[in-house]
């Protein structure tokens, strides 16, 4: 049984506690899993898509019978793009197994319905132009991570844009 930690303790960390035993028996994903969907899926597929389940076989069944195996995620996709992630869902399992550090993915299927985005997204930022973007760039020398330098060029364009007028941070 885990030590109950003095001070203060996130929202996020009782709900994920909460969460993830139910995610897990009946769907077999995770909140980490819907959390990072948006950076699996990649823009082409984050705004269409939604991880619903994951089925892993049976023990008793397969050649190794009771070894492991990975399962069949089950995406629920929008329309016509479902045709584009089925083009796509050799790199898409590549992304989700690399997510676990595991092959825990060896099938995807594709569940054509509507995808309610529960949260509002603000537009992307516009990119930077004259003395902010040069600012910009000269912070970000040195870094030699393209992952990295995207990271922190999509968190400086955010925190460097202008603020619309009345609209306080």
């Amino acid at each position: 049984m885990k030590k109950p930690r003095k001070g203060v303790i996130q929202i996020a960390e009782i709900a994920n506690g909460i969460i993830d035993p139910v995610l897990a028996k009946r769907a077999g994903i995770s909140t980490s899993l819907l959390g990072s969907w948006d950076e699996i899926a990649g823009s082409d597929f984050a705004d269409c898509t939604r991880p619903e389940k994951i089925t892993w076989p049976r023990r008793d069944e397969g050649p190794d019978r009771g070894g492991y195996q990975p399962g069949v995620l089950t995406i629920a996709c929008e329309g016509a793009r479902a045709l584009f992630l089925t083009h796509a869902q050799g790199e898409l399992i590549s992304r989700i197994n690399g997510f676990f550090g595991f092959p825990a993915v060896r099938q995807i299927r594709i569940v054509q319905k509507p995808v309610s985005q529960t949260l509002n997204r603000r537009p992307k930022p516009q990119p930077l132009r004259g003395d902010a973007a040069r600012r910009l760039e000269g912070m970000m020398e040195g870094i030699e991570s393209e992952a990295l330098r995207k990271a922190v060029e999509r968190l400086g364009t955010a925190v460097m844009q202008k603020r619309k007028a009345g609209r306080t941070i």
